[in-house]
């Protein structure tokens, strides 16, 4: 194995940049291929294909503030993880560089176009990202999750293939459990999720929502909700109240298969969950995180929005009457979750990671 090709994939240090990229170095392994990870600190956190002696941490930085003190901070990290990417790289020899986002995919990815070694930048949302845009004129070709990402930009549209997003085992087992509809007086399984960190606005309007449910409806829901641990006593007070069916935990290692397992999602609408939304094919209540620059949730929603298989509601107007009657009217609708599932099925692709592959060894001429 040491004669294969090597393949370095960049990536910021949290799941949604790290997932794709470990669904890639799969796809890459099984074609014989090596893989290496360059990232960040944080990636230590988590476990999966990269074992410690495939992992190069290089150092960087977030842009935090736009002081002089923050900006020359970051600067200084950017220049340090800059030198440290170079001498990962002149030692490794890939034949290319593919960056999943995120600020700690600057260095290695500026220090392979120094060094002329073909570079790849996937984007997860449909809105490019920041590190992104900063990379996305310089890196030799692009790929997208979603369709109609650059379409605004011509010279980047010509070097851009929308691949999808690539999907973790766990996400395709996942997609092939079928989509079955709750019976009018059966359970409905709701699943309410806040993104890695979870989300206080679930906790703030989603139970005095149940608690506006007509009480017959109590009785069919079986909630599954992620609820941080300082919002978990009150959260479950209520439930407890209501004498409603609900799992309560701050973060779910099988999210996927509760995905699957699910006849309603209630989310925010990071690129991840509505990439898995559409795989798996689940309808869904979809609340963008409000105050991003770029807006990447909204559009993200949008897309399955458009699909018919989301409600986008912004996150001023999610409130416990709102999401009471959508509730409502969706367990009074089987016909309507079922329509859902099959719109948010539409977007899904999931082959995405053997179509990011395919884009990785043309760029590197394998």
């Amino acid at each position: 194995m040491s004669d294969s090709p090597l393949i370095m994939l960049a990536a910021g240090g949290t799941g949604g940049h790290l997932f794709p990229a470990e669904a890639l170095g799969v796809a890459l392994m099984k074609r014989g291929m090596r893989v290496r990870l360059v990232t960040d600190s944080r990636a230590v956190r988590y476990s999966g294909l990269f074992s410690k002696d495939m992992v190069d941490v290089v150092p960087s930085e977030t842009v935090r503030g736009r002081t002089p003190w923050a900006l020359a901070r970051t600067g200084t990290m950017l220049a340090a993880g800059g030198a440290k990417a170079l001498a990962v790289l002149l030692k490794q020899k890939p034949k290319a560089m593919v960056g999943f986002g995120g600020y700690p995919t600057l260095p290695p990815l500026i220090a392979a176009k120094l060094l002329g070694i073909p570079t790849l930048i996937h984007e997860a949302n449909a809105v490019m990202g920041r590190a992104n845009k900063l990379l996305s004129s310089r890196v030799t070709a692009i790929a997208t999750s979603l369709p109609g990402v650059l379409d605004h930009d011509p010279a980047l549209a010509q070097k851009a293939t929308v691949t999808g997003m690539p999907m973790r085992p766990g996400v395709l087992a996942a997609a092939a459990v079928p989509f079955n509809s709750p019976d009018a007086s059966g359970a409905l399984r709701v699943l309410i999720v806040g993104g890695s960190q979870g989300a206080r606005v679930m906790s703030d309007i989603v139970p005095p929502a149940i608690e506006r449910l007509e009480p017959a409806l109590w009785h069919r829901l079986n909630l599954v909700q992620q609820v941080r641990e300082e919002d978990m006593a009150r959260v479950r007070a209520v439930y407890d109240r209501l004498k409603i069916n609900a799992e309560l935990a701050p973060f779910f290692s099988d999210l996927p298969a509760r995905l699957a397992a699910s006849h309603l999602v209630v989310s925010r609408s990071g690129a991840g969950t509505v990439a898995e939304l559409g795989a798996i094919g689940r309808p869904s209540i979809l609340v963008p995180l409000p105050g991003a620059l770029d807006q990447d949730q909204f559009a993200n929603a949008g897309v399955l929005e458009r699909a018919n298989g989301a409600i986008r509601i912004a996150q001023p107007d999610f409130t416990p009457d709102r999401l009471a009657a959508e509730i409502s009217t969706l367990a009074a609708e089987p016909a309507r979750l079922t329509a859902m599932a099959i719109g948010a099925k539409s977007v899904g692709r999931l082959d995405a990671a053997e179509r990011l592959a395919d884009l990785v060894t043309t760029v590197a001429k394998i």
